[in-house]
């Protein structure tokens, strides 16, 4: 808490060297509350957050994005490539006190493909037709089929301890909201609408982090964050353009303070049409609807030009994402003409056009974020120019997802997508994910999309699987279910009292080795005691 008074002025040299302490609190925001601290239940970026920091997997990548154990001391691959042996690292504890073991993790696999789970992650981990656990520190699977995303799949399956979630319905369980896992922190407590407080794990598999606590303040307004973090109310936050591009820089007390960090994430944002709703069923009608949109007017108008416009659902610049695609341009009589194709004219001149008497009207859903709102808007305006009436409703986040994502009730949603490393798309284009709760909640159905992911994931010859992949986003591009908006960059405000971040950003990003940040005593805040927040 600040006072209400005039403020000190902060005199404090953040450029000096301090020796690496353990201990302190920091303090980060969220606009989206998780549904549940169950990753794989969950599916959402608001959970991953969170859950990241409280469970462990298998394996991991290092900072230069190879592969390396974290539960697993070794494995051991197959001369077929069809069995992984992994050995666990011995010892390993749940932040309860109880061992960790095979059983565990042997646990976890069954737990994700169960059917009844619906975990928007099944479908990596299906292909399994033999999961064992022989001894505690021995896990092994076993494949129909070498499988090439298989070492990829087990560093993103977070572990659940089998003593607590056993015979609980993994939906409605507790545990959800108070959960135990083994990685570096533990969570205290969990305020709804407020804030989650973690503390360091005495009984981390990877040993001790150096910060004490991690708070995560929910705050649904970047803007509101935005005035926490100027008022040391916080430590860290993603800014939006402006704020990165232009507020920052222009403020000397607030670079005084401030580092900032600017990363091409593997992610995007997009257009997405309910493919089970009219018209959007019909191709004509989503190309028209893609040359309608100006995206780099979206780019320099929400993004400030910190955005890329692409034509693949590849980070740009990587052997995935095809060279020789180029994104669909702005094209106003391209978009009339596909429409007036499509059956569509403005037969009452009111601007709007009509077919079979109804006119081409839908909402755009999006949540509570501003660029993905503002990106709403320059679209409504671009469609309402080839005669279409969008209407625009931003939801807040957990909303969004239960009421709408996950039961398909919408017309066209503004969303982003944050990808793995490895280029399968399985769970987001195959017509068997499009359950509720799983990622293809588009409804996108493609046989020759289907075909192609099938043959990609089993491909093991990386230079035949990027062309299988090329081929694949240039079908998708031609088919038109999603609108790409932009690949946007990761833009990161941290106060420079946190030390131990590593700059220029590795490959893995700066939060690859958050547990070596640190916070130097005379740097932290004070805590009161009613565990409040003072300036010390």
């Amino acid at each position: 808490m600040t006072s209400c008074g005039k403020p000190n002025q902060d005199t404090t040299d953040y450029t000096k060297t301090f020796p690496v302490e353990s201990g302190g609190m920091l303090i980060d925001a969220t606009i989206g509350e998780p549904s549940g601290l169950i990753y794989m239940v969950a599916g959402e970026s608001a959970a991953a957050a969170i859950s990241g920091n409280i469970f462990n997997k298998l394996l991991k990548y290092d900072k230069n994005l190879d592969i390396e154990g974290e539960l697993a001391e070794s494995w051991l691959i197959s001369s077929d490539q069809k069995t992984i042996t992994f050995k666990l690292k011995p010892n390993l504890k749940w932040a309860d006190g109880k061992p960790l073991t095979s059983e565990d993790v042997l646990f976890t696999w069954k737990l994700v493909t169960d059917e009844n789970t619906r975990s928007p992650y099944a479908s990596d981990y299906q292909l399994v037709k033999k999961a064992e656990a022989p001894d505690p520190n021995t896990f092994s699977v076993t494949y129909d089929k070498a499988y090439a995303p298989a070492l990829d799949s087990w560093s993103g399956l977070q572990v659940l301890p089998k003593h607590l979630l056993e015979k609980q319905d993994i939906h409605t369980t507790a545990f959800a909201r108070n959960p135990v896992g083994s990685h570096y922190y533990k969570l205290d407590s969990w305020t709804h609408g407020e804030n989650l407080k973690l503390s360091r794990n005495p009984n981390s598999v990877l040993g001790p982090a150096n910060i004490d606590k991690l708070v995560t303040r929910i705050i649904p307004d970047n803007s509101a964050q935005f005035l926490e973090l100027m008022a040391d109310n916080i430590d860290s936050m993603g800014l939006d353009p402006i704020k990165y591009s232009r507020i920052v820089p222009a403020r000397p007390e607030l670079q005084k303070k401030l580092a900032l960090y600017k990363e091409l994430g593997n992610s995007y944002t997009y257009l997405g049409f309910n493919l089970k709703h009219k018209p959007f069923d019909d191709i004509r009608v989503r190309k028209a609807i893609n040359y309608a949109i100006d995206k780099q007017e979206i780019i320099d108008g929400v993004y400030l030009g910190l955005g890329i416009n692409i034509a693949s659902p590849y980070k740009p610049g990587t052997r995935w994402s095809n060279p020789e695609l180029k994104p669909y341009p702005y094209d106003v009589e391209k978009a009339k003409a596909l429409l007036k194709e499509a059956g569509f004219a403005d037969s009452d001149g009111d601007g709007i056009v009509e077919r079979d008497g109804k006119p081409f009207a839908f909402e755009i859903i999006t949540n509570q974020n501003k660029e993905r709102e503002k990106s709403a808007v320059l679209i409504q305006r671009r469609l309402k120019d080839v005669g279409i009436d969008v209407q625009i409703r931003a939801i807040e986040w957990a909303s969004f997802i239960s009421r709408f994502i996950k039961t398909g009730d919408f017309d066209v949603v503004v969303l982003g997508w944050g990808l793995g490393l490895d280029p399968d798309q399985f769970s987001i284009w195959h017509s068997s994910q499009n359950q509720p709760g799983q990622f293809n909640f588009i409804n996108y159905n493609n046989p020759q999309i289907d075909t192609l992911l099938e043959q990609g994931r089993l491909e093991l010859n990386p230079d035949k699987r990027m062309k299988i992949y090329h081929e694949f986003a240039k079908v998708l591009l031609e088919d038109s279910p999603i609108v790409y908006l932009s690949a946007g960059y990761g833009l990161t405000a941290i106060h420079k009292r946190v030390k131990g971040i590593v700059s220029p950003a590795p490959p893995a990003g700066i939060g690859y080795n958050s547990h070596e940040w640190y916070i130097p005593e005379q740097l932290r805040r004070a805590e009161t005691g009613r565990n409040e927040i003072a300036e010390k």
